[in-house]
């Protein structure tokens, strides 16, 4: 079993998620008390959103690429991002080390691909949704991507920073969030990406008709399957 390391804390939330989801695919794989070989490295949020703020991405990046190098150090032989938006940096931090880089936007679009969705919704963060690096990996993959509109775009970012990243759940955001979703669907989404990696923790298929992609949970899935060689 090859180890895992996992570049956390954007936000811890998600990051507990990655970890319950990756040693729950161990285990259904191997069976009895298997669990998966994983290093995590849990930076501070804080942090990296005020870089985020202040568009200061290279920056981020370097901070972000000395963390992954950490953990190759420690031994990782697999890296994964744990968060969508930061992977506006993923270059950077592939430039740093020397071990293969999982990237979620690859594992999403594979995932789409294998259900025969070739025109999806995006929700997540202002920066995944409006910025090119998410959109045209996805689209250099053969996915066609469309995103909300803009005043729905600020509700899905509010909703994110000011409550899932906080730990907070509320029903009014699950249906503003699904409401947002059907007008997707309306314009012919034929499935939506969950592109943040709180937005799973909120929005669950049971909410909705409309195929979901919880990124977190393609991720994890990927990464057990490169770990344990299938």
């Amino acid at each position: 079993m090859k180890t895992i390391g996992l570049l956390g804390g954007m936000s811890w939330e998600s990051t507990q998620s990655y970890y319950a989801l990756i040693n729950q695919g161990v285990k259904e794989a191997l069976g009895g008390l298997h669990s998966a070989r994983m290093l995590i490295c849990s930076v501070d949020f804080a942090e990296i959103a005020e870089l985020q703020l202040r568009n200061e991405w290279d920056q981020a990046g370097e901070l972000l690429a000395a963390e992954a190098l950490r953990l190759q150090q420690a031994g990782a032989e697999l890296l994964l991002i744990g968060t969508n938006t930061m992977h506006k940096v993923a270059p950077a931090i592939e430039a740093a080390i020397s071990i293969p880089l999982l990237h979620v936007a690859d594992a999403t679009a594979a995932a789409l691909k294998a259900e025969g969705v070739q025109r999806a919704g995006l929700l997540g963060t202002a920066f995944t949704m409006e910025q090119a690096f998410y959109r045209e990996r996805l689209a250099a993959n053969g996915i066609e991507v469309i995103t909300p509109e803009p005043a729905e775009r600020a509700d899905i970012h509010r909703i994110i920073f000011e409550e899932l990243c906080l730990g907070e759940l509320r029903d009014s955001s699950r249906q503003r969030l699904v409401q947002i979703i059907d007008a997707l669907a309306a314009q012919g989404a034929a499935g939506i990406i969950l592109g943040c990696t709180e937005i799973g923790l909120l929005v669950q298929q049971q909410d909705t008709p409309i195929r979901l992609f919880d990124t977190t949970r393609i991720h994890a899935q990927a990464a057990v399957a490169i770990a344990l060689g299938r």
